[in-house]
């Protein structure tokens, strides 16, 4: 908030006081020592103390070691899971000299240039300021002052225990004295323990925007931007529009993108989809991700990107970034909401630029508007596209490009060649998110003039698989290369084993798999030799494998 406000006035009035308690007892504290070592477990007390709370108690885990975890309990009464974020507890004292440390410590910090890391460069500026109060701290007690000024001023604040969860995807705050939610992969929605009084949270939220160079204001209530770490939020200030008071919902970031691998291991494609998929992109069809919201569209998106041919020429365009690619020639392009006198810079006008740098490959992260346009004569003039969309399925898909606000003539709509629609479904008692239609547009139907599209995967809800239809796509690539039939299958089943082999063997990690999926492009039939190879190893003696001196990733992308 701003200084001229009431709360931040008694903030510096009770600042200026513990100043003055603090001179008077210099004296007395003279020849205190501040410990400049680091934290050692084995050695020090916690830092954050055990705590009990009510209901059953499901799991423990650390998020932020060793200063904050995570308590799950379940309520019986309410029959519901509750998160509990536990952090260093202070007293009295520790509290007031952190007041104080706030201060003092944001103007070297924010606005002096240094050398070193962040973490470090915080470290030392507390110790001076410690000895310079004559303050006698322990190591733990120093860490204690430590944590909270890290998470305040290189951190997220009051919720940066639930930034560090890896299990969090979604952080909902939904206005003042509300408990936060999370969307936890194993707990779903859940509360936390986690609120913001109404001064705390109109300055929270401003200070996100302010972090994020965005400016949000009564005037200005909405922001939807990209956090330092990569979050996606989406910030509201005040009550005008969130009658409940501010508000905010941080998508957050994965440092690791998912892989293909990942989108078959949680179920969402099959072996047989992901290399349908691979064939189209290698052969450049245009392909739309679609499905309702938290349905895993640009997280698909973003995993079968990775098997764009390593040399083309790649031009992402999105309101916030979230897209992550290993892919050497990429130009990452962001939209820019009017600044002072600046003009707008709009998904639009980086679509027509984006034309310019003649790329071979254009992901725009969602169409909705009169940038559609643009796209699909990109695609009518031999552009590969790759998008997504909020619908919930195909015939939805082809309404919302064919009517207002979009308006996508009809004949430009046949230059899609695959429609994924995703959905976020529940089976059993998980909610998992699967293809549940893969469709290709055929044109436009002589006879009745409507659009004519043939499923060729569908997901079948009651037993959680994939049935195959109708895939006259593939027969397109057949003649486009020349293959025969066989051909065709052969290439199919070749890199259904690629990626069955690497599934098995874990590989996950992005820079992996792309190195991999490269070696594939440069010498398939070598790679597929020693697949071969280290399969028949392993049928002749199982323990052979990853593990156990077998061929693994590494050896694979070895000449």
């Amino acid at each position: 908030m701003e200084r001229d406000d009431p709360s931040a006035r008694s903030r510096e009035r009770s600042a200026q006081s513990l100043r003055q308690r603090l001179a008077r007892t210099i004296e007395s504290f003279r020849g205190s020592a501040v410990p400049d070592v680091p934290y050692r477990p084995d050695e020090h007390d916690r830092i954050v103390e055990e705590r009990t709370f009510e209901g059953t108690r499901v799991e423990r885990y650390w998020l932020n070691a060793p200063f904050s975890y995570a308590v799950i309990t379940y309520d019986e009464t309410d029959n519901q899971h509750l998160y509990h974020a536990v952090e260093p507890d202070l007293d009295r004292f520790e509290r007031d000299v952190l007041e104080t440390l706030y201060d003092d410590v944001r103007v070297p910090l924010l606005y002096t240039e240094h050398d070193g890391e962040p973490h470090e460069v915080l470290r030392v500026e507390l110790r001076k300021r410690l000895e310079r109060y004559g303050v006698d701290v322990d190591a733990t007690g120093f860490y204690r002052l430590y944590y909270y000024l890290y998470r305040t001023f290189r951190g997220f604040g009051k919720i940066d225990p639930l930034m560090h969860d890896p299990d969090i995807e979604d952080i909902s705050c939904d206005g003042y004295e509300v408990p936060l939610y999370a969307y936890h992969d194993r707990y779903q929605d859940i509360e936390t323990n986690v609120s913001f009084g109404e001064a705390d949270l109109d300055s929270y939220v401003v200070r996100m925007a302010q972090q994020a160079g965005r400016h949000i204001s009564v005037g200005n209530p909405i922001v939807e931007t990209t956090l330092p770490d990569g979050s996606r939020a989406e910030l509201a200030l005040g009550e005008e529009v969130t009658p409940h008071g501010s508000a905010f919902t941080i998508r957050k970031y994965s440092d690791e993108p998912f892989t293909p691998i990942d989108l078959l291991e949680f179920g969402t494609y099959s072996l047989d989809q992901m290399a349908y998929l691979w064939l189209a992109i290698e052969h450049n069809k245009n392909i739309v991700f679609a499905g309702g919201t938290a349905s895993g569209k640009t997280t698909s998106l973003n995993a079968i990107s990775m098997f764009l041919p390593p040399q083309s020429k790649l031009i992402t365009i999105e309101d916030t970034r979230e897209l992550s690619l290993h892919h050497d020639n990429w130009l990452s392009c962001v939209t820019r909401e009017r600044l002072d006198e600046a003009a707008n810079v709009t998904m639009y006008d980086l679509l027509r630029s984006a034309l310019r740098h003649r790329p071979e490959y254009i992901i725009v992260g969602e169409v909705r508007g009169e940038e559609a346009i643009t796209l699909f004569q990109a695609m009518n003039t031999g552009h590969t596209t790759l998008s997504t969309m909020h619908a919930d399925s195909v015939q939805t898909v082809i309404n919302r490009l064919e009517n207002e606000p979009i308006n996508v003539p009809r004949p430009m709509v046949q230059s899609l060649d695959i429609l994924c629609v995703q959905r976020l479904a529940r089976f059993g008692s998980e909610r998992v998110r699967r293809a549940g239609t893969i469709a290709e547009i055929e044109g436009i139907d002589q006879r009745t003039g409507e659009l004519d599209y043939t499923g060729a995967y569908r997901w079948d809800s009651a037993t959680d698989s994939f049935e195959q239809g109708t895939k006259n796509l593939t027969e397109e690539i057949r003649e486009e290369r020349g293959w025969s039939k066989s051909e065709l299958l052969r290439e199919l089943q070749h890199r259904r084993q690629f990626l069955g082999f690497l599934k098995d063997r874990g590989i996950t990690q992005y820079q992996q798999f792309t190195a991999m999926v490269n070696r594939y492009y440069a010498t398939p039939e070598e790679v597929m030799a020693r697949i071969d190879a280290a399969e028949a190893d392993e049928r002749d003696d199982p323990g052979a494998g990853s593990t156990s001196g077998g061929t693994s990733g590494a050896d694979l992308r070895s000449g």
